[in-house]
């Protein structure tokens, strides 16, 4: 039977997205694992690899089609010993269970996604009591009389392929079956989005945009939450002085590493949430869900709207380490490289418009987080010294709370270990 080719949920936040190109044509055999398209989603161009093997039987999407809906049916690919005549009267999308090329899920909804970004997904060929597996893996296991929901699934998601009923076969059919990862509950479903009139305000010229997949989900996101997190903001004066003769120093020792005042700036939020593991959270609709680990989000302009790529573990790692991390994935950001793994996760972002010159700002917090960092320039300002008027290079920063997770008293603690750090740069190499 022929195999339906759906597109893909390559993030959670993924709707729909661009067909940008095919690297297949029909009749082209394809193997477990050949890439047969580019997708472009709200988040960066990714390639989309064959789960079945078979011949591409027909293109349903032609390559740079924009706006197709997650699980529509963009091929169709035939087993093998099939040719064309299997396709008469063959509906795509009609095979009892999904085959796309990376088996995608059923977009998350954003409240779920509120709950947890980290929290594992259970693999889709074993949850719910719903068995994903291909078309060609339930025949060989019909065919050999093995219940198909005793094999584990290798494939994306933990979808059953062929070689998984071939493993499980040559094994004896000795097997145990994962169990599910656990899931957080999901809140209270968001409040939907105003309409917005089509009508120009007026009746001068104008040119019409159209939004990318990155614009309609920063729209949506921010939207969300500004309407659902209840935002409250606190503002702190940091002294730099110390830290721009360290960075001189560090810089002038080697030609390995750049540092960034931004490098600092990561480093010394990571180690203030570290001092104070209650702000390293989010919400979780009917509990707070406090994480280990300590990620954090840098935004990042690029093309149409911007991303936060995610420095892993930043309280664990030293100033070049993050400087090198930060240019790498800030290059990967703008040339549209991020895989999803480096930019999903987190409890706490900052986002710098001091190169700009902007002096002080209030960032919109981006959900599931529960915080931002608005980093405004350095400048030389009066401050007041042992009684007498002197000049110091002085940042102010913002900080954006959830306040269903951090109180004002927890938000001001965090910005006073930050300040510490920054104030007093050598504090962190200990």
């Amino acid at each position: 039977m022929p195999i339906t080719i759906t597109m893909p949920a390559l993030s959670p936040t993924m709707t729909e997205g661009k067909l940008a190109n095919w690297q297949v044509k029909e009749g082209d055999n394809v193997s477990s694992g050949d890439v047969l398209a580019e997708i472009e989603t709200d988040k960066a161009t990714m390639e989309v690899e064959a789960v079945d093997e078979g011949t591409v039987g027909k293109i349903l999407i032609e390559g740079g089609t924009d706006n197709v809906a997650v699980n529509t049916p963009i091929a169709v690919l035939l087993e093998d010993g099939e040719d064309a005549s299997a396709l008469t009267g063959f509906e795509a999308g009609a095979a009892s269970a999904p085959s796309a090329a990376s088996a995608p899920a059923e977009p998350e909804p954003v409240a779920e996604t509120i709950s947890a970004p980290k929290a594992a997904v259970a693999p889709a060929g074993q949850s719910s009591g719903r068995v994903f597996a291909s078309p060609l893996a339930r025949r060989i296991a019909s065919t050999g009389g093995i219940d198909i929901t005793t094999i584990p699934g290798t494939g994306p998601r933990g979808r059953i392929v062929k070689a998984d009923v071939e493993a499980f076969i040559a094994s004896g059919g000795v097997a145990t079956k994962a169990a599910p990862a656990p899931t957080a509950a999901a809140p209270e479903a968001v409040a939907a989005s105003m309409p917005v009139s089509s009508t120009p305000p007026h009746d001068g010229e104008y040119e019409e945009i159209p939004l990318n997949g990155m614009r309609k989900t920063i729209a949506k996101r921010l939207t969300e939450s500004k309407q659902t997190i209840p935002h409250f903001y606190l503002t702190i004066e940091c002294e730099l002085d110390n830290l721009l003769v360290m960075r001189k120093e560090l810089n002038g020792r080697s030609d390995d590493y750049k540092i960034s005042v931004n490098d600092f700036i990561i480093r010394a939020s990571a180690l203030a949430l570290k001092k104070l593991p209650a702000a390293n959270a989010i919400w979780g609709g009917d509990k707070i869900l406090q994480y280990k680990d300590i990620d954090i989000s840098v935004a990042v302009a690029v093309d149409g709207g911007l991303i936060t790529p995610v420095v892993r573990t930043a309280d664990q790692k030293g100033l070049a380490s993050i400087s090198g991390e930060m240019k790498e994935l800030a290059g990967k950001a703008k040339d549209g490289k991020l895989m999803p793994e480096e930019y999903q996760g987190g409890c706490f972002s900052i986002s710098n418009l001091g190169m700009f010159g902007i002096k002080e700002f209030s960032a919109v917090i981006n959900p599931p987080q529960s915080a931002i960092l608005a980093v405004g320039a350095g400048e030389q300002r009066p401050v007041i010294r042992d009684g007498a008027v002197a000049v110091a290079t002085v940042m102010s920063v913002t900080l954006s709370c959830d306040h269903r997770v951090i109180d004002g008293a927890v938000g001001a603690e965090l910005l006073k270990y930050f300040k510490g750090y920054i104030e007093e740069p050598l504090t962190m190499m200990l």
